[in-house]
């Protein structure tokens, strides 16, 4: 006898909300559970079959890159905005993702390594480069600091993210992180 479900196939007539559940899954998922996580799971948390996951999205690093271009879309508006406080805002929301999903560093880095034209690093720097001068003709960065500095600090809360043993003081740790930075450029 044929089991069911409770759902019915409707094809091609669910793609788009295929498609939306996939890439919601795929966030809270990667956020709680990392990069890594199974897609499997990512497939079932969104309630489609794995065959459906994939053919949406043939790698993890096509799921990955459509579930953090809204990532980019919030860090190019931030970054557009006029004013010396951009880059600060652009700074606290690039803290803030990393902290609440470390998955999108991690998708960064697999992408360098595996995905020739990936352009998420030289978006990121394009950002940094647009905001940093006008914070620094402020006075609100040490004018001493380059692109490659901001991009080194990430790197390093970053580092503070992955490396906590408690996940409660990551972000004690990240404020005393920040706090070290800053005082360094001072």
């Amino acid at each position: 006898m044929p089991s069911t479900s409770g759902r019915v196939n409707r094809g091609p007539a669910a793609a788009s909300q295929n498609r939306l559940a996939i890439l919601r899954s795929a966030r809270r998922l990667f956020t709680a559970r990392g990069y890594h996580v199974p897609l499997s799971a990512i497939a079932k948390d969104a309630e489609v079959g794995q065959g459906v996951l994939y053919r949406h999205f043939p790698t993890r690093l096509d799921l990955a890159f459509a579930v953090f271009e809204e990532n980019f879309a919030q860090l190019e508006a931030i970054a557009a905005e006029p004013g010396a406080g951009a880059f600060g805002r652009l700074w606290d929301r690039l803290i803030q993702m990393t902290v609440e999903s470390a998955a999108f560093v991690e998708m960064a880095v697999d992408a360098r390594r595996n995905v020739p034209e990936y352009t998420g690093g030289t978006r990121l720097q394009s950002l940094i480069q647009d905001t940093l001068p006008r914070a620094q003709a402020a006075g609100l960065v040490d004018h001493r600091a380059t692109v490659d500095d901001i991009l080194l600090a990430h790197r390093m809360i970053y580092g503070v993210i992955v490396t906590a043993v408690d996940p409660a003081e990551v972000g004690q740790a990240v404020d005393r992180a920040s706090y070290l930075l800053r005082r360094q450029s001072t």
